[in-house]
């Protein structure tokens, strides 16, 4: 069978990722125009001057690419690499005009990495006197790069399975990863949309200044953290705390289903359960965190009923706002959210873990194993879910990127520990950014050593791409081989 494979196998074909990462830079160059237009707005003339040349940049190189003839099919492992290659190609571009702020390459490429991959993780000490541009900057950089992974997620599944008839994907659209790609995106968009007009609109209405309002709201609806404070939520008031923190939810649920309920009036199996799920996991993380605070810490009920619905939602959302310092929770708590953060939010939503999807689809696996242990030795039974049978594949796939997402915080947390921080702090952090939740408890900061920050930066990537489009780019069978004809 892997014999089979290899000679059905086809390696990526040059043309046709230089063409569309041509058109993808065309797509990053309008977006750039964006903070460009604002660090007009705010004066901020040396930072326009970096933005402009790293406009003019992308326009010039994606309509050289673009330009070139290639096949309009694409093929699944040309793809991801495309999504791979713009979700490193955009922080490296981005760190130029966010160096005028005053960091160095090094934090400027952190904090845009942190921004593209909805994470939220700041080296910076303190927001005091940065120009607003570079709050703006990162806040959308979290708003288009939540709005990205969401695209690219509906695009790995542009095939049969529980996830794709969760996301209404036809046989039509399975054969046209481009053509259903940009059918799901202008559903996504619409609602992406909605959700921010609603947000700016709601944060107003509890006291929200403009600009803030914009800020929070991109970075909410992104299930991202970058506030423009150094308090995060602490620097609001409780109505304001809890209207950001539903938008966070907002984003945890898959967007499709919101399209459906509100244009189609109707709904999915898969999506209801998801929302079940982000909400009882949401309760049960507030209830568990709220013992632990109460019992480890001793804190008094009144600030046990406000930080802990806020910071469970908080982690399980991967959204990474704070209505506290991590850094003060106790041990208890910090390994209740560490796993919360983990396994994250819907799958199609802009959260990011493993999915709670994933998770649900091991609890059967597991649940049908201690079943058949009861039953006679020829009886037959399915691993159902959302009222279908799981599909091996999906099994397969379900438990392997679980693993990878353990193997990846194992190998990432053993150098911090290696280098003399606590072992608890830093699992908090790496699973922090494996998850792109952007919770911490203070180890991430200027002073932390380049390496680590590299780590950091490796697990934003791996986390937010889910590891797997990152294996495919190292693949050595995505490079070289047979090419499919037309190229």
């Amino acid at each position: 069978m892997a014999k089979q494979a290899a000679e059905l196998r086809y390696a990526v074909r040059f043309r046709v990722v230089c063409k569309y990462f041509g058109q993808l830079c065309l797509v990053l160059a309008a977006l750039t125009l964006v903070p460009l237009a604002m660090s007009v707005i705010f004066g901020d003339t040396s930072i326009s001057l970096r933005y402009g040349m790293v406009t003019g940049g992308l326009a010039a190189l994606g309509a050289g690419l673009a330009r070139l003839r290639a096949p309009a099919g694409v093929q699944a492992n040309e793809g991801m690499v495309l999504v791979a290659l713009m979700f490193l190609f955009t922080p490296l571009v981005m760190s130029y005009p966010m160096m005028a702020s005053g960091l160095g390459f090094l934090d400027a490429l952190f904090e845009a990495v942190s921004g593209v991959t909805t994470t939220g993780l700041s080296t910076k000490a303190t927001l005091a006197g940065v120009p607003p541009t570079f709050l703006f900057a990162r806040a959308w950089m979290q708003w288009y790069g939540g709005l990205g992974i969401v695209v690219f997620s509906l695009a790995l599944v542009m095939q049969q399975g529980l996830v794709a008839k969760g996301l209404a994907v036809t046989d039509t659209e399975s054969d046209d990863l481009v053509g259903g790609t940009r059918a799901h995106a202008r559903q996504v968009l619409k609602v992406y949309g909605v959700l921010t007009a609603l947000g700016i609109i709601g944060s107003l209405a509890v006291g929200v200044g403009f600009f803030e309002a914009v800020l929070y709201t991109f970075a909410a609806v992104s299930t991202g953290s970058f506030a423009p404070h150094d308090g995060s939520l602490a620097t609001l008031d409780w109505p304001a705390q809890v209207w950001i923190t539903l938008l966070c939810l907002a984003g945890a649920i898959p967007l499709t289903f919101w399209y459906r309920m509100f244009k189609e009036k109707r709904r999915v199996a898969v999506d209801f359960l998801q929302i079940q799920a982000v909400v009882i996991a949401a309760l049960v993380v507030a209830l568990a965190v709220g013992v632990a605070m109460r019992l480890n810490a001793g804190m008094a009920w009144p600030q046990v009923l406000h930080h802990a619905p806020l910071l469970a939602v908080s982690a399980q959302s991967t959204a990474g706002f704070a209505s506290m310092p991590c850094g003060q929770l106790d041990p208890g708590s910090k390994l209740i959210l560490i796993f919360s953060m983990l396994v994250g939010g819907g799958t199609g939503s802009t959260a990011g873990g493993f999915k709670l999807l994933r998770l649900l689809i091991a609890a059967s696996v597991l649940r049908l194993i201690l079943l058949r242990s009861c039953l006679p030795k020829h009886a037959v039974i399915e691993p159902r879910l959302a009222g279908r049978r799981l599909q091996g594949e999906e099994i397969h796939a379900a438990l392997l990127l679980i693993l990878l997402f353990v193997a990846v915080i194992a190998l990432s947390w053993l150098p911090f520990v290696a280098m003399g921080y606590s072992s608890l702090d830093s699992l908090f952090e790496v699973v922090s950014a494996t998850a792109t939740a952007g919770l911490s408890v203070g180890l991430t900061s200027a002073t932390l050593p380049a390496l680590l920050k590299g780590i950091l930066c490796i697990d934003m990537l791996a986390g937010r791409l889910e590891i797997i489009a990152w294996l495919v780019v190292l693949y050595p069978g995505t490079w070289f081989g047979r090419r499919m004809e037309g190229t």
